[in-house]
């Protein structure tokens, strides 16, 4: 487990972004409906994929569960919040893996392991790069997503990094003061030693940002190699520790409730699973305990 300490969640703000007799964001109701996170759906609309009613919709419009929406020349199924099923896995990435749902060189994808959904597609909250291994989140839940990974909501993401080189007091004060990255000011919140010594030796570190490749760059900018990098914790969301490389494991609905506090958004009342669907859970819970479950094939 982790040494160090997880932020304690603040009250969820209200939903800004709902208006009575006004609908929703088109963007919060496309993500809502699992074809990706908010921020994607804007980058649709700007890029003239989204039509409503007929008409080329733009950044601002709104939207009800009357109104006919096509993505991509298709049309959208909408659901109000109360249809939706929030849903949430963890999955403990291995190294050699792209968060892409597809790739042209062949390479395996983080979506490859996941279970398939019904009339639903998992977002990814965040990535992970191609060599960097460990928790990364999934959601059917745009609006959930889209919070988990808004700087604003201030997020702590905590990882276990193996460095080539000597690290003194001096280089950590300094990165947690903070050092100019080509995109702006960066900085741990905080390190702390772990296994080793000498030349190779592990820490953990925390940023609350979720910039491309920060963990790395911020290590380079002191002259020292990053070897091996895990993330180990995401708010308050630890990897179990019988979830190994390349499997996942889906939240339940007091883990989701406490992911939303900590992403400031109310959880909203879920109905509980089908009879079916909680066996299933057993059985792929007692499958991971006893490593059963199946996992990717190495690299070769």
């Amino acid at each position: 487990m982790s040494k160090l300490t997880t932020n304690t969640p603040e009250e969820p703000e209200e939903n800004a972004d709902f208006e009575v007799g006004n609908g929703e964001k088109l963007q919060k109701v496309l993500a809502r409906a699992g074809l990706g996170s908010r921020r994607e759906m804007e980058r649709a609309i700007d890029a003239g994929q989204v039509k409503v009613n007929g008409e080329v919709a733009k950044l601002g419009d709104r939207v009800g569960l009357d109104d006919r929406v096509q993505y991509g020349g298709k049309k959208i199924a909408l659901k109000s919040p109360d249809e939706q099923r929030r849903r949430v896995l963890l999955y403990n990435k291995p190294e050699g893996e792209i968060c892409s749902r597809s790739d042209p060189e062949g390479r395996r994808t983080v979506y490859d392991h996941l279970p398939l959904l019904n009339d639903d597609r998992w977002i990814s909250v965040g990535r992970l790069d191609f060599n960097t291994s460990g928790l990364l989140l999934f959601t059917n839940d745009g609006t959930l997503a889209n919070k988990l990974m808004h700087p604003t909501s201030v997020i702590d993401r905590e990882y276990l990094v193996r460095i080539q080189g000597t690290v003194d007091d001096d280089m950590k004060a300094r990165l947690v003061k903070g050092v100019l990255l080509e995109d702006g000011l960066a900085r741990f919140t905080d390190i702390v030693d772990g296994a080793g010594e000498g030349r190779n030796s592990w820490f953990y570190c925390v940023v609350m940002e979720g910039r491309n490749r920060e963990v790395r760059r911020l290590w380079e900018s002191q002259g020292v190699k990053v070897s091996r990098l895990k993330r180990v914790r995401y708010g308050n969301i630890f990897i179990p520790s019988h979830v190994r490389v390349g499997q996942w494991l889906e939240l339940d609905n007091k883990e989701i409730k406490d992911l939303c506090l900590t992403a400031g958004i109310k959880p909203v009342r879920t109905a509980p699973i089908s009879p079916d669907e909680k066996a299933k859970r057993e059985r792929h819970q007692r499958k991971l305990r006893a490593g059963k479950s199946k996992r990717p094939p190495r690299k070769k």
